[in-house]
């Protein structure tokens, strides 16, 4: 057997504990059909067979997220100016303020999640003042966590929110004393304010919702992911808005896999839903790179225990247990498997009362089921989610909202929540993942950091010693732990002969980095069902070709995506965008780089240091340094 690609000479983790380390492994048909010592794997090699030197850089498996929403997000992506990583407010309202001299009317400017304020130096969030002074004329849309979204006055009148637009159920509009919308949206006690407003701007036409799927697929690439579980989401529709990923997975260019759940978006139609997908849709149809994997999260509107830590727990109404009892019942007697967005332990109680009632007339009987999040769940209920054979899902959530958990419920309960080490404790199969893109971000180092530090984005200590994951079992969730999760454990999740060949290599080492660095780890290499989807640096030419940013506008242009210290992107913008050379776009955008011509200090150096925020008349100004102007 000759193989179509070799890489050796590196430092592979494979996530297989009978062949933990390895050199060198050989790729043939998508699968990987050697895994040991070079000199054992390059007797595979031929005269067609593409080699690569790894020059002992950190290897790992493709990292799966577990629950992520990268269908929707890859609709979107392209529209979305991300905050994530951004490390100062002052970069994130420069970032704004570019941002909207360069969006042509009727657009807008959107921030969708993946930041917390803590994040930045100043330790706040912007004030409507500060977004309507950078943004006058084109409309902003800046959603923070599932807690709130902030407008701009041009935002307002493009969505039609006025003194006499009523507050929608399960949310609030902030007035003034006279009645008028300040700007400020509150989702109490769900979010539906928040994904209804967002819904009334502008789309990408089709052929821009391929370009930026693709674009979002690429950025993932780029942190090292090579599959997703997608769990569906709010205003994603089946099949409609499936199409653009069918199409793109006939033409041959995902470059991530998906395995999706059906998720239903009427209430009080739930089960007429599911009943037509069981009747219409075959369980697991599809591919290794594009498949069917059941039902949920949302499995009826009445179950939805919406998580905003920085409001009190909801109760969920009586009618709850009726409703998911004859869903259940659906998805069980057509072996469905299903899955359950649950935040609180007293929700999680409730619908284990619903599960192993079903169970004791349609035995579960193997189906695979899971909670996603479960941030509260107690040891008991960790038990009967064992004995039914489920599976927990958690995500990098808490890393986003530590801070207001800890405010709301203690340091003690945070640092139990959730309890990720007694799951597994107890040999329940957990998996990771991000939940991006509307509170977390998608960059899944900043969940291994979240599970192995144990802090949150802004530093904020989470967890001792003795309630953190080391570094291989948090790497051991994003990989074979989230393989369970779709069915898949068998294919996935290590770098073994007889697999599929997902892999990527590290460009900093994982395994000896600070804690720190965690955050800022990317892929050099990622390889996907034996194809080269992302190289950069030392494998830069076997990079796949650039792909043009569609609308030429596009934040992914100028920003492409989450943020790099090092170097921010690097892709060309068009001239009519008014933006700057793709070589000067550092400067343009990020002004830190290089001294202050004010003060004579050097901005990054100072940036980063640990200078107190609360002295606004320090270096850090009320909007970082105070020669920063808008």
């Amino acid at each position: 057997m000759i193989a179509d690609l070799i890489l050796y000479n590196g430092n592979i983790h494979t996530v297989d504990r009978e062949n933990p380390t390895a050199t060198a492994v050989a790729i043939k048909d998508g699968k990987f059909v050697a895994v040991g010592a070079d000199s054992t794997v390059m007797k595979l090699a031929g005269d067609e067979t593409k080699i690569i030197d790894l020059k002992r850089q950190r290897a790992i498996p493709g990292i799966n997220d577990s629950h992520t929403h990268l269908i929707r997000g890859g609709l979107n992506y392209n529209l979305e100016l991300r905050w994530d990583g951004v490390p100062s407010l002052a970069d994130a309202m420069r970032m704004l303020k570019e941002q909207a001299a360069r969006t042509p009317t009727p657009q807008w400017v959107r921030i969708i999640g993946g930041w917390s304020e803590f994040q930045f130096a100043e330790k706040r969030m912007p004030t409507l003042e500060e977004i309507n002074d950078a943004a006058p004329d084109t409309p902003v849309f800046i959603m923070h966590l599932y807690n709130s979204a902030l407008l701009n006055r041009a935002a307002l009148k493009a969505v039609g929110y006025t003194k006499d637009t009523p507050d929608p159920p399960g949310g609030k509009i902030q007035r003034t004393i006279s009645g008028e919308p300040t700007g400020l949206l509150l989702a109490s006690p769900s979010a539906a304010i928040l994904y209804a407003t967002l819904a009334k701007g502008p789309k990408l036409s089709y052929e821009y919702q391929l370009n930026s799927s693709r674009h979002y697929m690429r950025e993932m690439n780029r942190l090292g992911i090579t599959s997703v579980i997608d769990a569906g989401g709010g205003f994603q529709n089946f099949p409609d808005d499936y199409k653009v990923i069918d199409e793109l997975h006939k033409n041959g260019e995902l470059t991530v896999r998906i395995a999706y759940n059906l998720f239903t978006q009427r209430p009080k139609h739930e089960e007429e839903d599911f009943d037509s997908w069981v009747k219409s849709v075959k369980l697991y149809q599809g591919d290794d790179m594009y498949r069917h994997n059941g039902a949920g999260e949302m499995l009826v509107f009445s179950a939805a225990d919406f998580e905003s830590f920085m409001n009190p727990r909801p109760d969920l109404p009586a009618v709850m247990e009726q409703e998911l009892e004859r869903v259940v019942r659906l998805l069980v007697s057509n072996r469905w498997p299903f899955r359950l967005h649950a935040t609180y332990n007293e929700s999680i109680t409730r619908f284990l009362n619903v599960f192993e009632k079903v169970n004791r007339d349609i035995p579960f009987d193997g189906l695979p089921w899971i909670f996603d999040h479960a941030e509260t769940i107690d040891e008991k209920n960790i038990e009967r989610v064992k004995k039914l054979g489920g599976g927990i899902a958690v995500q990098s959530r808490m890393a986003f909202q530590g801070e207001y958990f800890t405010d709301r419920y203690g340091k003690a309960a945070a640092s139990q929540t959730p309890p990720v080490k007694r799951m597994l404790e107890m040999e329940v199969p957990v998996g990771a993942g991000t939940d991006a893109t509307r509170v977390s971000s998608y960059n899944p180092w900043i969940g291994l950091y979240w599970l192995s530090a144990g802090r949150t984005v802004g530093g904020l200590e989470l967890y001792n010693d003795q309630q953190r994951l080391s570094r291989e079992t948090a790497l051991e969730l994003y990989t074979r732990g989230s393989a369970w999760f779709s069915n898949e454990q068998q294919k996935k999740g290590a770098v073994k002969t007889g697999m599929l060949a997902d892999l990527t290599v590290l460009d900093k080492d994982y395994f000896t980095v600070e804690e720190e660095d965690i955050k800022s780890i990317e892929a050099a290499l990622t390889i996907v069902d034996g194809r080269i989807v992302y190289a950069k640096d030392d494998f830069q030419q076997w990079a796949p070709p650039a792909i043009p940013v569609l609308p030429d506008w596009s934040p992914t242009a100028i920003y492409n995506g989450y943020y790099n210290a090092n170097k921010l992107s690097a892709k060309t913008p068009v001239a009519k965008t008014g933006a700057a050379p793709a070589a000067d776009i550092s400067a343009f955008v990020h002004q830190c780089i290089g001294s202050c011509g004010v003060h004579g200090h050097d901005h990054d150096k100072a940036r980063m240091s640990e200078v107190p925020v609360n002295n606004y008349t320090a270096f850090w100004g009320a909007l970082g340094c105070s020669c920063f102007a808008f």
